[in-house]
Parts: C-alpha cells; structure tokens; sequence
C-alpha cells in the first residue's frame, strides 16, 4: 500500500505528537513540518527523516515545490496551531493542493466557515475537523441509547469541566480572548459538539457567567436541558478532587446518572485518522454548530446566576 504524505503545522505543540501517533498508526509518513519555536525533538520518536521549518514562507515554498516536482507531494497537511490561525493554515494547505486536518476549534467565527466552504469548492479539496469525542466508545453508546429512548423525552444534563492551568496559561495565546476565543471555546468546542450530535441543535443559549478563567450557561436542545460550567481554575474544584491532589475534573450526567469517559482518550486521534482516511471524516457542516455555540457564548452579556444554572456557581459566585 502507498504511504500518504502529511505535513503538519504546529509541531511544537501540546497537541502535535497526537497526531504524529496518527499518522504513524496509520501507516503513513511525516515528510515536512513547521513551527516557529525549534523544540520539536519529539519528532525524532516518530519521523526523524521529516524535513522541518522554522518560517511558513519556506514551509510553504517547500510544499510548493514537491507539488510540482510530484515527488513526495503533500497530501494533507495537519493542523495543530492556536485557534487564531487555523483559518490561515487551512488556507495554505489546500493552495498546496493538500486536504487540511484541523483541531477544534475549527475557526473562531461561524461566518470563516462560509469562506472556507467556498475554497474548498475552488481547490477540489476537503477540510477536515477533529471532533474526538464523536469516537469514544462511551459516548457512541450514549448517542445510541438516546436515539433508541422516547422520541419525545427530554434530559437533564449537567457538563462540568475543570482542567487547572498554571500562570503560564494567562500569558500565552490561550489566554488572550482574541486569539483562543476565550476558555468555552478553547476548552469547551468538542463537549457542546458532543452535547449537540447526541440532543439535537440549540433552541436556547443562555450564559450566566464568564470571565477569564470560567464561564457557565444553560442550553436548551432538542431533547436536553444542559446546565455547563467551564475552568482552567484550581479553586473551582470540587473539594474532594482537590483534596486527592487532582487538577482535572471531568463529568457529565443525564437525569443524574454518571456517564463514565475517563478513560478511552489515548486513541482518538488515530481513530479520527483512519475515518477521514476513509472518507468519513467530519467536515465543515459538522463543526458548524459548536462554532455557532461558543461566538454566541463570547459574545453573550452575563446574566448572572438566574433560572436554572449550574450549581458551582454558588461557589464563585457569592
């Protein structure tokens, strides 16, 4: 079988070896990557042959030139840059002739989908968004067991996701609202995609609260009333997570029962490589509807803790 040719964008951060594992998982190969910053020894663990850049313009030279030459073209370039400049590195991807592969979120604005819809008409490519979640085993039998219930129940659902950041946090991209969109978008696009697939579109968005470090709402879907909290802060634990020494709490109820995904995470970016490598991937109508969540969340005015609201908020909110 012929290997495919990736290149990735964004090799220095967080998120990169991820997709390296995918890419490697799936038998393929890493031929060119970039980064502004050069710590990327962890590409020697996957692709120590990978040519690497420093500047996109010579990324983006290189990238050209395989095109041409025909050897070792680009097939899809990975994604993997803060949110701000997904829109940007999409573009370069499918001027290179290459399918894009980006991580939520997939832009920042609803109306960046609308354009990228149109270059991908004009360049016969596809642009490909990593909704993980839609992969986990627990929440496809969540999805099922909705879908086989009354077609007229509605669920009570309460999301509350809590992953603790340093002081570092503030200072880089992702905490600078412009550039991650702000904590619901930079840490909460793929649970209200998830909510979303499994209850149906938005008829209500309310948001209660939201500051640099939290933020919380109310969503009314099809079949679900959701109450949603969001932070990057410590002091937002629950006390018995915070006193086992945990700086992540994750949990999502329906009608009060638990619904356990802690584990299950390690392979969802190689499962969403084999999809998109299938042709089954998801594309840019299937990132539509969170996108459309989150800039209505960031552009919400606060109403404070009124109606049916989570109830952290009693303890941030005095």
């Amino acid at each position: 079988m012929n290997k495919i040719n990736f290149g990735l964008i964004g090799a220095a951060g967080y998120i990169a070896p991820r997709h390296m594992k995918a890419i490697k998982d799936t038998g393929n190969r890493l031929v060119a990557a970039l980064d502004k910053f050069d710590s990327v020894g962890i590409i020697d663990s996957y692709f120590p042959t990978a040519d690497f850049f420093t500047e996109t313009e010579r990324f983006d030279r290189h990238l050209d030139k395989l095109r041409r030459a025909g050897e070792r073209k680009i097939d899809y370039v990975s994604i993997c840059t803060p949110n701000y400049l997904h829109d940007a590195h999409i573009r370069l991807a499918l001027r290179n002739n290459a399918n894009a592969i980006c991580e939520k979120p997939l832009v920042l604005n609803p109306w960046n989908i609308d354009a990228l819809q149109e270059i991908e008409a004009e360049y016969g490519k596809k642009i490909y968004n990593i909704l993980q979640l839609r992969h986990h085993q627990a929440i496809i039998d969540l999805k099922k067991q909705i879908d086989e219930g009354p077609a007229d129940k509605i669920y009570d659902v309460d999301l509350s996701y809590i992953t603790s950041r340093g002081h570092w946090y503030f200072i880089s991209w992702k905490g600078d609202q412009a550039k991650s969109g702000g904590v619901a978008t930079n840490i909460g696009v793929h649970f209200f995609d998830m909510l979303t697939w499994i209850f149906g579109s938005v008829k209500i968005n309310t948001v209660h609260h939201s500051d640099a470090t939290s933020a919380a709402g109310y969503l009314q879907l099809e079949k679900a009333r959701v109450r949603w909290f969001l932070s990057v802060d410590d002091q937002h634990l629950p006390d018995e997570i915070a006193a086992r020494g945990q700086r992540t709490y994750r949990s999502i109820t329906v009608n009060g029962q638990e619904v356990e995904f802690s584990e299950g995470f390690t392979e969802l970016h190689t499962l969403s490589y084999q999809s998109i490598l299938k042709g089954e991937g998801f594309g840019l109508e299937h990132a539509r509807g969170s996108i459309e969540i989150v800039h209505s969340i960031r552009n919400a005015k606060p109403i404070g803790p009124r109606g049916d609201y989570h109830p952290i908020l009693d303890k941030i909110i005095k």
